[in-house]
């Protein structure tokens, strides 16, 4: 190696240390954990707003949602898909009876999301979120945006129980 290049490489500045991915920063092609059960990232819906995001979770058929909300501590609830509709948004109970489980109101919302990836809503807007929870704990999340519900049931999950397993 010439003295040149001895000499350009000391005054090279280092690369910078790649910041690691915190789970509020996962895109489609990260892996992460949740609750003992790997799972492939395909799709993330940001609602800036509120610094939360719903990410697609894949494990080889089965599809989950992770719901992250940044608030005074983090927030994390797994939900999966159900059949359902609702006639308006104008118009969702406070009340849903649903399996024979009562679901009581706990907080709506709206706000603009972006979505990347294989998301319910593939394109993002305006969406309107009401967030249930029945007595026994369980969750119940409705979704709306352009004229189309989506139904999800799931519970909460402790921050513990997720982790990062690699960023793409």
């Amino acid at each position: 190696m010439s003295i040149f290049k001895r000499i350009k490489n000391i005054m090279a500045k280092p690369e910078p240390v790649k910041a690691e991915k915190s789970i509020l920063s996962l895109t489609p092609g990260d892996v992460c954990e949740v609750s003992l059960v790997t799972y492939q990232v395909t799709g993330s819906s940001r609602n800036r707003s509120r610094n939360a995001v719903v990410l697609t979770l894949q494990d080889g058929t089965d599809i989950r949602y992770l719901s992250i909300e940044e608030r005074e501590r983090t927030v994390f609830a797994l939900y999966e898909q159900i059949d359902g509709r609702l006639d308006t948004f104008d118009e969702v109970p406070t009340t849903l009876e649903l399996d024979d489980r009562a679901y009581h109101m706990e907080e709506n919302y709206s706000g603009m999301i972006a979505a990347s990836g294989k998301t319910p809503f593939m394109m993002g807007g305006e969406q309107y979120v009401w967030q249930y929870q029945s007595d026994d704990m369980k969750l119940l999340r409705v979704e709306w945006l352009d004229g189309r519900f989506m139904l999800y049931v799931g519970e909460s999950v402790l921050p513990a129980d997720v982790r990062v397993i690699r960023g793409a």
